[in-house]
């Protein structure tokens, strides 16, 4: 029999999969610049969470990760491994969201001017505009 933990984990994961799929739908058919950085910040974000749920480690008591001694035994060291958690992902993932913020206000730096400059926060009319289409 499947355990609830193991129901909860995949669905999370089926959630975050779904929610990624929205947010790369809302960057690649949205017109609305802001939009778009929108949905690429719920894009990035979903992505992280992910990133930490790969991380994640299902045991009756997690440990984290550091040693308690500096020569530990063998025996030591493989409770250890069994339930510390991956401190690799959680470093990644403050990384990427730190990344995150910056490229999301340069994108919204670039919006405010795209819309000083055109009057329009719209994909479309401002490629028509560049192009000389007129407004």
């Amino acid at each position: 029999m499947v355990g609830v933990e193991y129901c909860l984990y995949v669905a999370a994961f089926a959630t975050l999969f779904a929610t990624a799929a929205v947010a790369l739908y809302g960057v690649l058919a949205k017109e609305n610049v802001v939009k778009k950085v929108i949905a690429l910040t719920i894009l990035g974000d979903t992505v992280n969470t992910i990133a930490i749920l790969v991380g994640f480690r299902v045991a009756p008591k997690v440990a984290p990760p550091i040693l308690p001694t500096l020569r530990p035994s063998k025996e030591a060291l493989r409770i250890f491994a069994s339930t510390a958690v991956d401190p690799i992902p959680q470093a990644l993932v403050i990384t990427a969201i730190v990344i995150n913020l910056a490229v999301t206000a340069f994108l919204l730096f670039l919006a405010v001017r795209a819309y000083a400059l055109y009057g329009t926060l719209n994909y479309g009319e401002i490629m028509r505009i560049r192009r000389g289409e007129g407004a």
